[in-house]
């Protein structure tokens, strides 16, 4: 037979067939040489189970290649494909859904088995918004130090480096009402916290030894702390309203920008060739300018599972130095301090910082239903988590240096004449809007830290010096001064003080759940009167801190000294009736910063560990009585460079000789070496 064969490649495949004979023999000695026939009788049981079963299955020869299928189990054939076995109902299932119409595939005879599904009971957590965190510098950095000589003279340039040496020195002197001008910029918790520990220690320092100024030495000294400040002080005085910028603008004469003419059906006179001389040397405008709007995370309820910790501080100094050598101030120009012709009007420098608290509008109490309507009450949520921490970081250090120390030798021409040498303008202007996503209720796992800090400084070193020669017209007029030093701030808090409550049991249980991932609302966060009127409500989890830290730091330093002098006209007849105009001051430095933060929309912020709040207001100014006169330059070599230079011994007896070979006009009309500077100009 076929399975014979079959038996026989088997046995020898496997390399077993003398081991199977052998077995076959021993097996006829154990029953004494007696053989069962092929076909035993079947079992007593299972004759009585069923007397008349039989089998339909007939075992066929192997055929290789052939496919072989059980006649017993019928499969569901498309195509002559693909099979499906109708005891994958799971798989039929997925399939029924993917028909539309109420189409569901057959099942060939086969029931569905009713298996029930539990279904899923974990929460569904949604993505939170992520951090914004922003880190700005701006910087100028301008030297215009002119050179003008309108005489037919040769004057020597004066060397003012000492200029910038001084407005070192004056900015380090103001460090002390600036104490927290040097911080780096960060958005790490680590080093947040460590900012925010050292203002608080210094807070508790200033108050605890009661301390209302810093040194004696200053025009304006004013320190005040302490857990909240309110109201505007400008140098040091509380007032109803902070003073306008407009109102204290200097006038910059020739460098102010021209109005657009108006229309006019009148003809235009032009006057005759007037014997004027208007010379503006200073009228130098340095501005930073930044304004600030954070919301971070707009919600009326928060919890905090830590410590909630708010700051803000404002530091303020200026420092300027504007002592003017005026030979024309006696003549004709007033005595220097006479009113509206005066020849040094007075430096105005004023710190104006306003600390300012208001209540957002329309909480969720005010959404109630009506008085014959019954209150709803949230029964749902959807929950969005973040893990870790939150930050909103906004960094910006706004940098201006600038020096405008000219030099002028002027004289009459018998023409009107013009001269702008200053007018310099160097401005810093950021305006920045942060707003996030809103939600119902913020839970917060660790701390939460409000940071808001400016720290602004204005230096100006404006020591000019004007001198006449013999010769010279009277008819000068002369402004040395009118400078005005600027700094404005103001921090503007959204949310009331007195929204802090203790935290109460459902707040954590809520976070108790989020953590578990229990899908269910605790009945009684719906109780709270934030949410009533809400049909379900939209929370955000942070598991680690959430801080908001905008810090300004302002610098402006002008150095502006410059050195005229009013020289003879060559022409007796440009002198007699000519009129002289020298402006060396009218400069404004400006520093301008305002942070609007949004704590809360309105509703309670729940603290389950410490409210900490520190507040800190320090103006300081400085007037520098410095009287240093800039000294003419020296072009002459070091004794060791020459040395270097020159091997040969010098020869005795002999004498420095000045050797000028081109006439009294050589000097100012001479032509440039490079004789290609003409043609590129």
């Amino acid at each position: 037979m076929q399975i014979d064969r079959i038996s026989e490649i088997i046995a020898h495949f496997i390399g077993h067939f003398d081991s199977v004979m052998d077995e076959a023999r021993l097996r006829i000695g154990y029953t004494g040489g007696q053989v069962h026939d092929n076909a035993p009788a079947p079992s007593e049981e299972l004759e009585a189970l069923d007397p008349k079963f039989a089998s339909d299955l007939a075992l066929k020869d192997y055929v290789p290649g052939v496919e072989y299928q059980d006649n017993g189990v019928k499969h569901f054939d498309v195509g002559g494909r693909a099979y499906f076995d109708p005891l994958s109902t799971q798989e039929l299932r997925d399939l029924d859904e993917g028909f539309g119409g109420g189409f569901r595939l057959p099942r060939m005879g086969v029931s569905e088995p009713n298996i029930p599904i539990e279904p899923d009971e974990r929460l569904l957590v949604h993505p939170g918004p992520g951090s914004a965190i922003s880190h700005m510098a701006q910087i100028n950095l301008l030297f215009d130090d002119d050179y003008l000589n309108m005489t037919s003279d040769y004057h020597a340039k004066l060397d003012t480096s000492y200029v910038v040496e001084r407005l070192a020195e004056f900015a380090t002197d103001a460090v002390r009402f600036t104490p927290f001008s040097d911080l780096d910029r960060t958005d790490a918790y680590e080093s947040l916290q460590k900012i925010a520990q050292e203002v608080h220690d210094y807070k508790e320092d200033l108050v605890s030894n009661n301390t209302t100024s810093i040194g004696e030495d200053a025009e304006v000294n004013f320190v005040l702390a302490g857990d909240e400040i309110h109201g505007t002080y400008v140098n040091g005085v509380i007032t109803q309203e902070a003073p306008s910028l407009n109102d204290f603008m200097p006038d910059r004469g020739l460098a102010e920008p021209e109005d657009d003419p108006q229309k006019s059906e009148t003809p235009l006179e032009q006057p005759g060739p007037q014997n004027t001389l208007d010379i503006t040397a200073g009228a130098n405008v340095v501005a930073n300018i930044a304004s600030f709007t954070t919301t971070g995370v707009i919600t009326p309820v928060m919890s905090v599972m830590g410590n909630y910790h708010q700051i803000d501080v404002i530091t303020q100094a200026y420092v300027y130095s504007d002592n003017d050598t005026n030979a024309f101030a006696q003549k004709g120009c007033g005595n220097g301090w006479d009113g509206e012709n005066s020849s040094h009007a007075p430096t105005v420098a004023a710190n104006i910082a306003t600390f300012d608290r208001t209540e957002f509008g329309g909480t969720g109490a005010d959404s109630q239903a009506a008085p014959d309507q019954d209150p709803t009450y949230p029964s749902d949520w959807r929950v969005s988590v973040i893990d870790g921490d939150v930050c909103f970081v906004q960094w910006i250090e706004q940098y201006n240096f600038v020096t405008d120390n000219d030099q002028m030798v002027v004289t009459t021409t018998g023409y009107e004449t013009t001269v702008l040498i200053g007018g310099n303008a160097a401005f810093n202007i950021t305006a920045y809007l942060g707003l996030g996503q809103q939600y119902d209720l913020v839970i917060v796992g660790g701390n939460v830290l409000d940071m808001n800090i400016i720290s602004q400084l204005a230096v100006l070193y404006d020591n000019d010096t004007i001198t006449g020669e013999a010769g010279g017209t009277d008819n000068v007029n002369t402004q040395t001064g009118n400078n005005l030093l600027w700094n404005e701030a103001s921090i503007h808090n959204v949310g009331s003080n007195d929204r802090f409550e203790a935290m109460p049991d459902y707040m954590q249980q809520a976070q108790q759940n989020i953590q578990h991932g229990d899908p269910n609302m605790p009945e009684t966060l719906g109780t709270d009167p934030n949410f009533v009127g809400h049909e379900w409500l939209n929370v955000l989890y942070i598991t680690g801190n959430l801080y908001d830290i905008t810090y300004i730091k302002q610098v402006s330093i002008l150095g502006d000294s410059d050195h005229v002098t009013q020289a003879a006209s060559d022409y007796l007849a440009n002198t007699q009736t000519a009129n002289i105009t020298i402006d060396t001051g009218s400069n404004a430095i400006i520093n301008i910063a305002e942070i609007v933060d949004y704590d809360s929309f309105g509703g309670s912020t729940y603290v389950a560990g410490q409210t900490y709040s520190d507040a800190i207001l320090i103006q300081g100014g400085l007037v520098e009585d410095d009287h240093t006169q800039p000294q003419p330059t020296n072009n002459q070599l070091a004794n060791e460079v020459i040395a270097f230079l020159d091997n040969d011994p010098a020869p005795p007896n002999t004498d420095d000789i000045v050797f000028n070979s081109a006439d009294d006009l050589g000097g100012p009309h001479a032509s440039p070496a490079d004789v290609m500077q003409t043609m590129i100009a």
